[in-house]
């Protein structure tokens, strides 16, 4: 007799960490991304820092700060700014005189010890980022290195899920799954059917979102993108296959067809809460991402109701991943660039 409570807190705990690595991912892009803005010498209100100390490096950060602070008053009280200025000099003269010893001194030996007290440069610069701690940078991983990484990830989760439902004893058409000449031509028919119009509906669905202003991010799989036959082979052959077969595998077989079959709750109901944790787990591709995905999961759950084919929702899918590579990633087509132009010719 099956075990579907046993199958179900299984998949839920594999849907739980593939929303948590999803977020860490996201996490990680965000990081780096802030990491370049900081890079270019921008701060939160927008204008660059300035360092004071860069100029004469032997000025401590407490003395740059104060000058810094002159600089401040001297602007809030234009009236005031030459008589400010010329105290400001003074100021920096004085501290020159005492930090930077004469000749006289060099040849008495008064001022030895004094001089051998004077910090290293590098050690006085307050925007020095020398010791800063550096975490992994995910846009510097070579695309070999991001096609092992999701091909991992998800054959793990795709194997655990696996192997529970032959533990549990999991019937196989509770997943979608039949052993027949009719299921394979089936599915395979309306599967690439069903996958060039879902390609087509998304790609325009994220386009107007994007015209709209709505954000897109497509990072992730301009990182993804093969730059040799070889990555593409492996991109179409083994990546994308992996992909499908486990994302389906999960919101639409587990989440769906065995909660229906076990706990006999609606199966309508379980394409709704499926298609939401999809979207959930596309984050990476930004708000309209998160919709436009949200959308596309709830017909591929309606899909599966319909037919009760696991194969025709995996068809399905992996042809909408692979259009989007090729179009993009291999041909360079951009949906939104069009729509932008019919706008600007409007």
């Amino acid at each position: 007799m099956p075990n579907w409570t046993a199958f179900a807190a299984i998949t839920i705990v594999v849907l739980v960490l593939l929303l948590v690595l999803s977020h860490l991912t996201q996490s990680a892009f965000s990081r780096t991304a802030e990491s370049a803005d900081r890079s270019d010498g921008s701060t939160s209100g927008g204008a660059p820092k300035t360092d004071d100390s860069d100029a004469d490096p032997f000025i401590t950060e407490a003395e740059s700060e104060a000058v810094t602070d002159d600089r401040t008053a001297i602007d809030r009280h234009g009236r005031e700014a030459e008589k400010d200025e010329s105290t400001l000099h003074s100021s920096l003269a004085e501290t020159e005189t005492a930090r930077y010893p004469s000749e006289a001194d060099f040849v008495s030996g008064s001022n030895a010890d004094s001089q051998s007290d004077v910090p290293d440069s590098d050690s006085v610069r307050p925007n020095s980022t020398r010791d800063e701690p550096t975490s992994p940078d995910p846009a510097e991983m070579s695309t070999e290195m991001l096609l092992a990484n999701v091909a991992l990830s998800q054959g793990v989760f795709a194997v655990v899920l696996i192997g529970a439902a032959i533990y549990t004893g999991i019937p196989a058409e509770a997943l979608g799954l039949a052993f027949s000449q009719s299921y394979l031509i089936t599915g395979l028919v309306i599967g690439t059917g069903l996958g060039i119009a879902l390609y087509v509906a998304n790609e325009i669905g994220a386009a107007i979102s994007t015209w709209i202003g709505f954000d897109h991010d497509e990072e992730l799989r301009e990182l993804l993108g093969p730059d040799s036959v070889g990555e593409w082979a492996v991109l179409l052959g083994f990546v994308l296959p992996v992909i499908a077969v486990f994302e389906e595998l999960l919101f639409r077989a587990a989440l769906i067809g065995v909660f229906e079959a076990g706990f006999s709750i609606s199966p309508w109901f379980l394409a709704v809460v499926s298609s939401i944790a999809f979207g959930l787990g596309h984050g990476m591709q930004g708000s309209v991402g998160v919709i436009v995905t949200g959308a596309l999961g709830f017909v591929l759950a309606a899909a599966f109701v319909l037919t009760g084919s696991f194969l025709v929702v995996v068809v399905a899918h992996y042809l909408i991943n692979a259009f989007e590579f090729v179009v993009h990633e291999g041909i360079g087509f951009d949906w939104a660039a069009v729509l932008e132009t019919d706008g600007d010719d409007g």
